[in-house]
Order: structure tokens, then C-alpha cells, then sequence
């Protein structure tokens, strides 16, 4: 039972009002996340492709760590998402698991792995989830992948969603553009936000799609709603870590919002070590081992 607070106005003598603490969660979960929707509270997400990097935003407090097939854009510098491997996003995600202690690690499996195939589908999440040590994984459609996703469930592996603008499928949009802007499209979205709760998907990440539309879903539904450029009405965010630190200097979504400009540090740092070598500045002898 969550702890209970008694809040009494003595002056005005109104009757005591309830309110629940939020807990505290030493270890995130599929059922932490739920309860964080149940309570209010506001859901963290957060990429991460290696262990240096998922150190740090495990420590930060990120409720939730999306191994994404973006590594094919900030590591790999892919145009798009779908030339990641099943190895890639396994090698990527091993290294993630290694390096967390809270958070939730959510693997993305990439394109060509599950789509029109429910027994790949399968067989890829669970290579996923024996090879890295992940602890969910999240697939890109709708009603057109429900089968695949009933596939993986039955294995008792946990499928995030993900409607709205799916990377995965940016060759048949033609176009990074706010998605279900037609009426047409926010049905089908919302209808396919519905069978995914329906098949048992944990959660869904909402990807460019107006901010009315994403709110109205995160009410529909009883399952955690993550938005990416889907405004502030759903149950938490989720961000890409390279374009929050400032390091992708040549992105600039509506959406987003630079907490650092790692850019600008890093090659001034570097400029600077450059500098010193050429100068023999570096190292002096405080850097140098007597004999």
C-alpha cells in the first residue's frame, strides 16, 4: 500500500484531504511504468547505444532507457534507421544492460526483422532479449504487425508500440512531417493505439503526431502513452540523447530542446589539445613520469 498523507487546513476547519506519495522505484519495471501512469507521474525516456553513455543517464534518474534503431543515424551516420542490424541492435544493447542499475532497457527491433513474419518476429525478440539482457522490446505499426506482437507476448516477452511517424517506414511517408494531421489518419491512429493495448503491449511511443490527438490517446487508453514531438498531454517523453546534449548541432526539430551544446565543447576541447601538442604544451612535466 503507497503511503498516505493527511493534509489539514486548521484555520478554515475543511475536512482532511487524502494524498498518495509517490513511490520510489529502486528498479523500473513494465508494472513500474503502469503504476507511474496510475499515479500522475510523468514518465522519462531516454536513448542510449553504449555503456559510457547509459552509465550516466541511468545515474541522472531516467525511468527509461530506449536502445534505439537510431544508432543507425548518430553512430553509424545512416541517412535513415533501416540498414541497423538485428547484430548491430544487439551488440548496442549488451552494452546498455551492462551499464545500468534502474532503469528500464527497451530494445528496438529494426526493420526487415518482424514485419509480415509473426515466427520471425518472434525469433528476433527473443535473440534479443537471451543476447543482450534487454528487458522489452518495441516494434514500429499497428494493426498490420498485431500478430507478430501476439507472437512475442505469448513468449512472455514485454512489446512496447509505436504509431505516428515510424521511422522504419520513412520511404512510403516520403516525408519526417507531423503525421494524422487528417482525420483519415488520427482514426486509423487511434484505432491501432487501441488493438495494441488490446494485444498487450505495456506501453506506446507517439512520434510527431499533433498534441490534441496524442493527449485524447493517452486518455483512451489505460497504458502508458511516451511522446516524441507529440506535446505535453501524454504520460511521459522520450528524447534521442545526442540531440539533448547538443551533439547532433545540425538537427533542429520543433520538438526538441538542447540541454547542453556538447558540440561546440567538444571540438573546442579538442581545437585546444590539438593547440598544445603542436606547441609542446602537452603533456608538461607534471604529465610526464621522472626516471
Amino acid at each position: 500500500m503507497p503511503r498516505v498523507a493527511f493534509l489539514c487546513n486548521t484555520n478554515t476547519q475543511k475536512p482532511c484531504a487524502m494524498s498518495v506519495a509517490k513511490k520510489e522505484f529502486k528498479k523500473v519495471t513494465t508494472h513500474s511504468l503502469q503504476q507511474m501512469k496510475d499515479q500522475g507521474e510523468k514518465i522519462s525516456m531516454l536513448t542510449a547505444y553504449d555503456y559510457t553513455m547509459a552509465k550516466m543517464v541511468d545515474a541522472a534518474g531516467v525511468d527509461c532507457i530506449l536502445v534505439g534503431d537510431s544508432a543507425s543515424n548518430v553512430m553509424a551516420g545512416h541517412e535513415t534507421t533501416l540498414p541497423i542490424t538485428l547484430d548491430q541492435m544487439i551488440y548496442h544493447a549488451s552494452s546498455v544492460v551492462r551499464a545500468i542499475d534502474r532503469a528500464l532497457v527497451v530494445v528496438d527491433l529494426p526493420f526487415g526483422t518482424y514485419q509480415g513474419d509473426s515466427k520471425q518476429a518472434l525469433n528476433s525478440a527473443i535473440r534479443v532479449m537471451k543476447e543482450s539482457g534487454g528487458h522489452a522490446v518495441k516494434l514500429e505499426g499497428g494493426v498490420e504487425i498485431i500478430e507478430g506482437i501476439k507472437r512475442i507476448l505469448t513468449a512472455g516477452i514485454p512489446v512496447m508500440g509505436h504509431l505516428g511517424l515510424t521511422p522504419q517506414s520513412i520511404y512510403k511517408f516520403g516525408t519526417y512531417s507531423v503525421r494524422a494531421k487528417e482525420e483519415a489518419e488520427a482514426l486509423k491512429l487511434k484505432e491501432d493505439a487501441m488493438a495494441l493495448q488490446e494485444a498487450g503491449c505495456f506501453g506506446i511511443v507517439l512520434e510527431k503526431v499533433p498534441a490534441a490527438l496524442a493527449q485524447e490517446v493517452a486518455e483512451m487508453l489505460d497504458i502508458p502513452v511516451i511522446g516524441i514531438g507529440a506535446g505535453p498531454g501524454v504520460d511521459g517523453q522520450v528524447l534521442v540523447f545526442h540531440d539533448l546534449v547538443g551533439m547532433t548541432h545540425q538537427f533542429h526539430p520543433r520538438f526538441l530542446r538542447r540541454y547542453l551544446n556538447l558540440y561546440e565543447d567538444i571540438t573546442g576541447a579538442i581545437g585546444q589539445y590539438v593547440k598544445d601538442v603542436k606547441d609542446v604544451d602537452f603533456p608538461n612535466e607534471s604529465e610526464s613520469y621522472p626516471s
